[in-house]
């Protein structure tokens, strides 16, 4: 059973609720970063390669993006 302290709300969320939450480090899927609606954890969420995911966080943190 996965512990919702597991999981932590994205620092770029904004104020009005629309928010994302990462789950980084898994035994059951090593390598593999978990994001969900952070409103409603009951829908289906979007798994991707750890890389990738440093990929994209490095992508969006450019100011320009």
């Amino acid at each position: 059973m996965t512990s919702q302290s597991d999981w932590h709300i994205s620092s770029y969320s904004g104020s009005n609720d629309d928010c994302v939450e990462v789950k980084v480090a898994d035994a059951g899927l090593p390598g593999v970063v978990r994001a969900r609606d952070s409103k409603d954890t009951g829908l289906p969420e979007v798994r991707v390669r750890a890389a990738a995911w440093g990929a994209f966080v490095a992508y969006v943190s450019h100011p320009e993006v």
